[in-house]
């Protein structure tokens, strides 16, 4: 799975010793996902997301972090974009912290 991460410089005190995963992409066997932690992390986002995602017109099938989509055409790329660029690093950073319970 293609990751994208905050390095270990930027945050090492994470439950597993490997650096804090904020997005990916993977590609199933009968499906391709968009894992967004960010949005998983924060009900806010999560409730934004869902709409702007409705106002595509495109159908969303989501778990708790991801967007399954059935083809490349299913995928809002600019969303997606919109999503990650919404939660800066540091507040990211924070909804992890409170979710662990770190001081």
């Amino acid at each position: 799975m293609l990751s994208y991460v905050i390095p270990l410089a930027t945050f090492p005190v994470t439950y597993n010793k490997m650096p804090l995963a904020f997005a990916g992409l993977a590609s199933q066997k009968n499906y391709m996902t968009v894992y967004l932690m960010n949005i998983y992390g924060n009900p806010a986002d999560e409730e934004w997301f869902v709409g702007r995602y409705k106002a595509t017109g495109k159908k969303l099938n989501m778990g708790k972090s991801c967007v399954r989509l059935k083809t490349l055409d299913d995928l809002p790329i600019d969303l997606i974009g919109e999503a990650i660029a919404r939660t800066p690093v540091d507040s990211y950073i924070q909804i992890y912290e409170t979710a662990k319970g770190i001081d």
